[in-house]
């Protein structure tokens, strides 16, 4: 992916083949939108989304209209020519544009001999029309092993988690309650013109009827608002902080959560948050300065109390675990790319480790808030439960709230199209003695 001269399409293109080699858009995107004009950019994270978010629909069709798979060093061309079938189906763009200019990126890409294929292929797409999806995968888009796995989990819900992750997620918004009421910043923001209403579980959550960039909203790099997702937000509501107390965030990155405990309770002793990535911790000091907050930061892995553990046990203890983020699709549509059936037993085997180190620095009298951005119980309430089993000590909280589903070891939020992402959350407490 070189020059600044690649059309926007063959730049597209090659953040598709690095997604599907493994890499996050989080961590290919913005290199590839640093080549293009500002004005390109949107342009660009527009179809690298869509076409994720269509992928497995785009790649059935794709496939039934080529008579064999394209070459490993072919592989790029495959990827254009799903950015135009994207197009095609999923945008208002001209199609006599999207063919020439697919044409023109194969060649920018130095794959002249494959232009007739991409012509042909794409004339055909536009001149018979979508075909009908050959089964759920398709008709969904979503991997074979997650749809059968959501069909096996919820048989009630499946398909609207698989329409649900589908659509575009709201923009929500957390009022930092140290500097405005909910109310008054509403107000603020009718008078700039931009159009919200406040979210019906997070008290201080305010959800946009469409997305703006953060520079419109008023005071927010004073620290007014930051952008997070109302089940997130739901965090603070469970922890039952008060004065005095010390709390960990034990994989804080990017800090949202971190920031919505300091702002819940501005009288806590500590706040210390914990996360392995050296690359996301700087985001979370970037939060915490916008908001004037102040946290101890510590980069470790949560697990290895030995590496960062002054030995003082906590009050509250946030544990937001590594999960399939399967609650979160919509948000990250390449999740259905990158994640595999494979990946859910280790990932389990890893929460049930740190809940079981994170309860061994746990204040007896302390409570213990488990979270995962996911909708599969295998991450969810039956940790709970098998952590139950090893933990016979352990009390239960049944939180007494409006929002999610009673699962008997927690609460699950499924994805709603029109407010919260897929969220669980379960309340443990120690015993005094």
């Amino acid at each position: 992916m070189g020059d600044h001269n690649q059309p926007i399409r063959a730049v597209a293109a090659g953040v598709l083949l690095a997604v599907e080699n493994g890499q996050s858009l989080s961590q290919c995107l913005p290199p590839a939108l640093n080549q293009l004009a500002p004005n390109e950019r949107p342009i660009l994270q527009a179809l690298c989304y869509g076409t994720c978010r269509w992928f497995h629909r785009l790649d059935s069709e794709l496939q039934a209209r080529l008579k064999k798979p394209l070459r490993k060093p072919d592989r790029i061309v495959h990827h254009l020519m799903l950015v135009a079938l994207f197009q095609l189906r999923f945008s208002q763009h001209a199609t006599y544009a999207i063919l020439n200019e697919s044409v023109e990126a194969c060649r920018a890409i130095d794959r002249s001999h494959l232009t007739g294929l991409v012509n042909g292929v794409l004339r055909a797409a536009e001149r018979e029309g979508a075909p009908e999806p050959k089964d759920d995968a398709a008709r969904f888009s979503h991997p074979v092993w997650m749809v059968e796995k959501l069909r096996h989990n919820w048989p009630q819900n499946w398909q609207e988690i698989l329409e649900g992750n589908n659509a575009q997620a709201p923009m929500t918004l957390r009022v930092n309650s140290l500097r405005f009421s909910r109310d008054s910043y509403l107000g603020l923001l009718q008078e700039a013109g931009i159009e919200a209403t406040q979210t019906r579980f997070a008290p201080h959550g305010i959800q946009l009827a469409h997305p703006v960039p953060v520079d419109l909203l008023p005071w927010f790099a004073d620290g007014a608002v930051s952008v997070q997702d109302e089940a997130a937000q739901l965090c603070t509501t469970l922890l039952d902080l008060a004065p005095g107390q010390r709390v960990l965030d034990a994989c804080a990155a990017p800090g949202g959560k971190t920031c919505a405990i300091l702002e819940a309770c501005d009288e806590l002793d500590e706040v210390v948050a914990i996360d392995e990535s050296a690359d996301r911790l700087p985001r979370v000091q970037e939060n915490l300065d916008r908001l004037d907050l102040q946290a101890t930061l510590k980069q470790a892995d949560a697990g290895d109390t030995d590496q960062w553990w002054d030995g003082q046990a906590f009050d509250r203890i946030l544990l937001d675990v590594p999960c399939s983020a399967s609650g979160v699709i919509r948000r990250h549509p390449d999740i259905k790319l990158l994640r595999r059936e494979s990946d859910i037993v280790p990932l389990a085997a890893i929460q049930l480790g740190l809940l079981n180190t994170m309860w061994s620095i746990l204040k007896p009298g302390g409570r213990l808030v488990y979270a995962t951005c996911s909708v599969f119980p295998q991450e969810n309430h039956r940790i709970i439960q098998r952590f139950r089993k090893q933990q016979d000590n352990a009390i239960l909280v049944e939180p007494e709230v409006q929002w999610g589903r009673d699962m008997g070891a927690g609460r699950q939020l499924l994805p709603d199209p029109n407010s919260h992402d897929g969220f669980f959350y379960a309340v443990l407490e120690k015993p005094e003695s």
